[in-house]
């Protein structure tokens, strides 16, 4: 597979800004809204900037708030689910997230992700209508989840696809929002080269609220020391260098192609 047939996934959690209220710090339903809006604006026009095609998994609740913006969103990118509000999940959630999303964004949505990485019974989500779920981070991380054996590349669970974020052959390392944040963009981008290498398309994503101000919230260091313009700068970087590897795809984009590529076999 050459260069440009490697695909490049970026994908944009959009939720409500609730990361605080796991430190301890309470926020408003305003803030909680506002931020993830403030932060979207920078994240469109940076993708504008590299002309990425990208996945938005969207909360209804927060899609709900701003439908016009979902509508945006929607005439460029894939609309897919992140289940119906971030902080409280019920099954019932993944059809009625789906629905909602739906109504407000005209696109079939096909895809789900869950907050905060939790897992989801598959069958429910394929009795919920999708097509996919991207869930899935197979390394480890302390105090969140710990997928060191499970698949690092797309596979289907019960007829359902599972696309696993991405993650280096061997060590694992993790290529998401907290390594472009807190290591040298150098190590990222050597990781991600291997993970393309193996892979041949690469999954990365990141949250709009990290490109906004967060400075007067009580989060760690490695949540908010590296936020608004200098992740905005580290984010372009990134982009900038994903955009020589291959070709930006959806999830959906790469589930097209992998399902010509299977029926062609």
């Amino acid at each position: 597979m050459t260069d440009q047939q490697k695909k490049i996934l970026i994908s944009v959690e959009v939720e409500e800004f609730d990361i605080p209220e796991e430190f301890g710090q309470q926020v408003t339903l305003q803030e909680k809204l506002e931020i993830s809006r403030s932060g979207l604006q920078a994240t469109l026009a940076l993708l504008d900037k590299y002309e990425v095609s990208a996945t938005f998994f969207i909360t209804a609740y927060w899609a709900q708030h701003y439908p016009e913006l979902v509508r945006k969103i929607a005439t460029r990118h894939e609309i897919a689910s992140h289940a119906y509000y971030h902080n409280t999940f019920t099954e019932a959630d993944l059809e009625g997230s789906r629905l909602a999303l739906q109504e407000i964004s005209g696109q079939p949505v096909r895809g789900f992700r869950m907050p905060l990485r939790h897992k989801v019974d598959i069958s429910a989500l394929k009795n919920a209508g999708y097509l996919y779920d991207a869930s899935l981070n197979p390394t480890w991380l302390p105090g969140r989840f710990n997928n060191w054996r499970q698949p690092r590349a797309v596979f289907r669970e019960n007829d359902t696809w599972i696309i696993p974020s991405s993650v280096s052959p061997h060590i694992r390392f993790p290529l998401f929002w907290l390594s472009v944040k807190n290591i040298p963009l150098w190590i990222t981008k050597h990781f991600s080269r291997r993970a393309l290498q193996k892979d041949n398309y690469l999954s990365f994503y990141f949250h709009p609220w990290e490109l906004a101000n967060i400075d007067a919230y009580a989060l760690p260091a490695y949540v908010k020391r590296v936020s608004g313009k200098k992740m905005e700068k580290k984010l372009d970087g990134f982009l900038r260098f994903l955009q020589k590897q291959g070709a930006f795809c959806t999830h959906a984009g790469l589930l097209e192609t992998h399902i010509v590529t299977a029926l062609q076999a």
